[in-house]
């Protein structure tokens, strides 16, 4: 089934995703880089993440934040996004999906980290070059559902190295790839973050509590 243009609301504003919905509980809401430099849900790295994920049947919600696209709204400097994060949570919720994944590219795993102390449906956090060089992320502690962190070997603002530091507070047993001749944009390793999350997919058990 291809992705259908839906919205929904969150905080009284209209926001604009797009849904490919299948059978089973199995669910992820996929966030976007950063609004004010380019960030979109058809970003090239969203749409690596979407497809893995569809490709393992589960059903995929990515969408923009607010302000961006069709969405309304100005830009929550990382705030507001959470709502709008909880809300596409909310939606999957209603259509049955009660325990989705959550996973993020740059700002998206920025955001989706900064909520998930208060996101309690999330089974699992994906994050793809979470931008440890220009944001802080010293308020994440240890979460088991921190599952797998991908970055590019050449990403100067998700740096292999600081990232590699970190994963033993957040969740030693994480999950971390670091892909060759990539920097933070990916133009040449979308597709090695499809093979990753997909092989991951087929080894890690979905629970839903």
């Amino acid at each position: 089934m291809p992705e259908k243009k839906i919205f929904f609301n969150a905080d009284g504003f209209r926001i604009e995703g797009l849904l490919d919905e299948q059978p089973g509980e199995n669910a992820v809401a996929v966030t976007h880089p950063h609004p004010l430099y380019g960030g979109q849900m058809h970003n090239n790295v969203v749409k690596a993440i979407t497809a893995a994920y569809h490709l393992k049947g589960f059903t995929t919600l990515r969408f923009n934040f607010r302000g961006v696209g069709r969405s309304e709204g100005t830009h929550g400097q990382g705030v507001g996004e959470q709502e709008d994060i909880r809300a596409a949570l909310a939606y999957l919720h209603k259509r049955g999906k009660t325990s989705p994944d959550l996973a993020g590219y740059s700002f998206g795993a920025w955001v989706n980290a900064l909520g998930l102390e208060n996101f309690d449906s999330v089974n699992r956090l994906v994050m793809v070059s979470p931008p440890v060089a220009v944001l802080d992320f010293s308020f994440l502690g240890f979460s088991p559902k921190v599952q797998l962190v991908i970055t590019g070997a050449q990403d100067e603002i998700a740096p292999p190295e600081m990232i590699r530091d970190m994963l033993p507070v957040w969740n030693p047993e994480a999950e971390f790839h670091v892909i060759p001749d990539s920097d933070h944009f990916y133009w040449r390793g979308a597709d090695e973050i499809t093979s990753i999350i997909r092989t991951f997919l087929d080894g890690k058990a979905v629970t839903h509590p």
